[in-house]
């Protein structure tokens, strides 16, 4: 990596946060951004399902962050003060976890969970390198990798930066990551509801300290949250920290002329 010297000696002269340095390894990483748009090709291209490139994780990394900035302020303990590390440490395994969690998808759609942690470890050494000395270098791997294999919807967070994952994962929701597989196939629940999806906004919650906002075009959008979303959030440890509100803006609008059984 070109810039890592220079990068790694901000981080030490305290000219730069570790976090800063990581989420400007993770921009400009070409291996990285190659697995991104390969999954893509398999998901996309040869799958037809919902996006899982480079737009999908960016938007987790945003959603994510800002989770963890809201339930930071609430005083929430995160899982990387288990081992003494800080909450910029904790920054630094969301930030990770959310950009390698998909990666597997280049092997395979069906336990990409698993095949993404085959891939993290030599991401996460180049990402690291230089940054953390041991035994902290593997304390954020290894809570790096949990955050992985906990997005998958069977699996239990034992911590709230895997919890954040898993939700931030669900929260690519809004109508754009959906229309690919709508004019490809044949209309379902998923993708209709997907299509009535506008906005998701992150908010500061009221009697928790996070509120996720949901604006819809059509009532269809309730099935993404009542009947995929909240399975999601009920098994992400972080239910008790968040409360979630959707509303119609405007018109109800009009998603498909037709539908009949095949």
């Amino acid at each position: 990596m070109a810039d890592a010297v220079s990068f790694d000696t901000m981080a030490r002269t305290g000219k730069t946060s570790r976090f800063e340095v990581i989420r400007r390894r993770v921009e400009g990483s070409p291996r990285l951004k190659a697995l991104w748009t390969c999954s893509n090709v398999a998901a996309i291209n040869r799958m037809h399902i919902n996006d899982h490139g480079p737009v999908h994780v960016k938007i987790v990394i945003r959603v994510a962050l800002k989770l963890l900035e809201l339930l930071h302020e609430a005083g929430v303990h995160f899982g990387a003060y288990d081992h003494g590390l800080d909450y910029e440490d904790a920054k630094v395994i969301v930030l990770l976890a959310a950009a390698l969690h998909d990666i597997g998808h280049v092997v395979h759609r069906e336990e990409h969970e698993s095949h993404s942690l085959s891939l993290a470890p030599l991401l996460l050494e180049e990402l690291l390198a230089g940054i953390y000395d041991e035994p902290q270098k593997t304390q954020v791997m290894a809570e790096v990798l949990h955050a992985i294999y906990a997005h998958r919807k069977d699996v239990e967070p034992l911590t709230v930066e895997a919890g954040i994952i898993k939700v931030a994962d669900a929260l690519d929701m809004e109508k754009g990551r959906a229309r690919i597989p709508f004019k490809v196939g044949v209309p379902t629940i998923h993708t209709v509801s997907a299509l009535a999806i506008e906005k998701v906004e992150i908010l500061k919650g009221g009697e928790k300290p996070v509120h996720i906002r949901v604006r819809m075009s059509n009532s269809a959008g309730i099935f993404q949250l009542d009947s995929l979303f909240k399975e999601k959030l009920a098994r992400s440890g972080l239910k008790e920290y968040v409360e979630v509100s959707a509303e119609i803006e405007g018109e109800e609008k009009k998603i498909i002329e037709s539908y009949s059984l095949e």
